[in-house]
C-alpha cells in the first residue's frame, strides 16, 4: 500500500528546525541554509497543507495552533527516523573492517583469497586500502594492517604472518627462449625486471647476490618498474626474469604461470606482518573475526 499524502520531505526537516527555534535565521544557520532557503521550504510545506504553520509579528514568531499540532507529529516522526538510521549506520559501522596494506600484498596475496571468507562471512564488509611508502603505520587509519616488515614498527602489535624466501621467476615462454639457464652467473644474459623504488625496504638483485654471497652482477638488459604488482605482471606476459617472494606469487607458481629457471634461493630475515593498533580496546567482533581467518590462512613459518 502506498503511503500518501505526503508533504515534501525536506520541508519538515526545514519547518522541524524553524518551529523548535522559532527563528528562520538559527534555524538557517543549524543546517548550514540561507535564511531565505528555509522561509521557501516552510511556504512550500503551508501551501501543501494549505494552512498557516507559523503567526508573524513585528517582534516575534509563534507557531499557529495547526503548526503547534503538527510539529510535535513532525519532531517525533523524524526522532523515529534519525533513530532507525543511527542504529542502522552503527550497525554497518560494526560490520565493516577496514585493511591497510600495500599494493603488492593487496593484489598478490589477500585479494585472490578473500572470496571465501566473504562466502562464510556475508554480513562483514572488507573495506581494503592500498599504501605504499609507508613512514609511520601507527597513524594508518585501519582496523589491521598487513605490510612486510624488515623493522618491527613502534606503537603496533606485531603478529608475524609468515616469513619469506626470495627467488627468481619468468614465464615458461621466456624461459623456453634460454632454456641455458642453469647458475647465478648465467642470469645475467637475462632481462632483469628492476622495483625502482629506493623507499622500499625489499631486497632487490645486488643486495640478493651479495647475501648469496656471490658477486653483484649486471644484466644485459633490464626493465624498471616501481610497483611490484606490475613487475610480476611484467614477469607473467613474459618480459623478464623478477625476484619473488614466494608466499606472493605462489598462485602463479602452482599454475605454472611462472617457474623458477634457477633454484638459487634467499631465506629473509624479515617477516610480512599483521600489525594492530595499540590502545584502542577490545577490537570489534568483525574485525576477531576477520584477524582469526588471516591467521588461518597464514603458511608454517620457516
Amino acid at each position: 500500500m502506498k503511503i500518501q499524502p505526503l508533504p515534501p520531505l525536506n520541508s519538515l526537516v526545514a519547518f522541524e528546525a524553524a518551529a523548535r527555534h522559532l527563528s528562520f535565521t538559527l534555524a538557517a544557520q543549524e543546517l548550514n541554509v540561507t535564511q531565505g532557503a528555509i522561509s521557501r521550504q516552510v511556504r512550500l510545506l503551508e501551501d501543501y497543507l494549505g494552512k498557516t504553520l507559523f503567526e508573524r509579528t513585528t517582534r516575534a514568531m509563534h507557531l499557529s495552533p495547526t503548526g503547534s499540532q503538527y510539529y510535535e507529529t513532525v519532531r517525533e516522526s523524524l526522532l523515529q527516523l534519525a533513530q532507525a538510521t543511527g542504529e542502522i549506520r552503527h550497525w554497518r559501522g560494526a560490520q565493516q573492517v577496514t585493511v591497510a596494506t600495500s599494493t603488492a600484498m593487496a593484489s598478490l596475496w589477500l585479494l585472490p583469497k578473500v572470496a571465501q571468507f566473504q562466502r562464510d562471512n556475508e554480513e562483514i564488509d572488507l573495506r581494503i586500502i592500498a599504501y605504499d611508502h609507508v613512514k609511520d603505520f601507527s597513524r594508518l587509519d585501519c582496523d589491521l594492517a598487513l605490510y612486510y616488515c624488515r623493522t618491527p614498527p613502534q606503537n603496533m602489535t606485531i603478529t608475524p604472518l609468515f616469513s619469506e624466501r626470495v627467488f627468481p621467476v619468468c614465464s615458461p615462454a621466456y624461459l623456453a627462449k634460454h632454456p641455458g639457464l642453469h647458475s647465478l652467473e648465467q642470469l645475467a644474459a637475462c632481462t632483469w625486471l628492476w622495483l625502482e623504488d629506493p623507499q622500499r625496504d625489499w631486497i632487490g638483485w645486488h643486495e640478493w647476490y651479495r647475501r648469496l654471497g656471490h658477486k653483484a652482477l649486471e644484466p644485459r638488459n633490464r626493465i624498471n618498474i616501481n610497483s611490484y604488482a606490475m613487475l610480476i605482471q611484467s614477469a607473467l606476459i613474459g618480459q623478464g626474469v623478477a625476484l619473488a617472494w614466494d608466499n606472493l606469487v605462489n598462485i602463479h607458481l602452482e599454475s605454472g604461470a611462472l617457474v623458477r629457471p634457477i633454484e638459487a634461493t634467499l631465506d629473509t630475515d624479515a617477516m610480512f606482518c599483521l600489525l594492530e593498533h595499540q590502545g584502542r580496546g577490545h577490537p570489534r567482533q568483525s574485525v576477531q573475526r576477520f584477524r582469526q581467518w588471516l591467521l588461518s590462512e597464514q603458511p608454517p613459518l620457516r
